[in-house]
């Protein structure tokens, strides 16, 4: 499947490129795989940082509310008994949560392709000669996304994310760049627009070509 690339500097080019099918051009069968990879990234962000005390760990509670029998009340032993308001928590949080979720090598890959074929689809894919920003400034890459029609959530996907290319980038609020290599399901169906390089689809086609398969 051939797609309009861009150059450099925004012009349509003189050729399209043909888009590799076993990446861009891949069947989905459901979108349980995409759902997954989608979540698995999520959940990998997720940080456990909501720490509660149990009633071991709550300050106070080492005097018996009230003797055993003849009040006509419930026993306790603490006032720092789970039910009770200022005691401890039962069952919650300690911090040392694992919230990750294991999904192998071979479903991640598959599941890149996919969100690529459902980008394709969707046409939703921008290629472009290169991403060159030689003095890494913010105003030459805002002209250049006008120039593609580039609205909304952008991902512009580069063989090498340096310096200049994040100078260039870090401060639009609705354009993430990332390399190549580390491309993920969620980066590419958060986004309205993928702005890709022609050395990034060779990257791509190194990590996820019919080898993987």
């Amino acid at each position: 499947m051939a797609v309009e690339t861009y150059t450099k500097s925004g012009t349509k080019a003189a050729t399209p490129v043909k888009l590799d099918k076993a990446i861009f051009d891949v069947e989905i069968k459901g979108h349980q795989l995409l759902k997954d990879a989608y979540l698995g990234h999520l959940a990998g962000r997720r940080t456990n940082n909501a720490v509660t005390k149990k009633r071991g760990q709550v300050s106070g509670g080492g005097i018996k509310p009230w003797r055993q029998k003849g009040t006509g009340r419930a026993r306790f032993g603490s006032s720092r008994n789970p039910i009770w308001r200022g005691g401890g928590i039962a069952f919650g949080p300690t911090g040392q949560e694992n919230y990750t979720r294991k999904l192998n090598v071979k479903a991640k890959r598959q599941a890149v392709k996919q969100a690529l074929s459902l980008a394709a689809k969707e046409d939703r894919l921008k290629i472009i000669e290169t991403f060159a920003c030689p003095d890494g400034k913010v105003k030459p890459t805002l002209e250049l996304m006008k120039k593609l029609n580039a609205e909304g959530s952008i991902l512009l996907v580069v063989s090498l994310k340096d310096d200049l290319v994040k100078r260039a980038t870090g401060n639009i609020p609705n354009i993430k760049a990332v390399q190549a290599a580390r491309l993920h399901t969620a980066d590419i169906l958060n986004a309205d627009v993928i702005v890709i390089s022609k050395k990034s689809l060779e990257v791509l086609s190194q990590r996820l070509g019919g080898k993987n398969e």
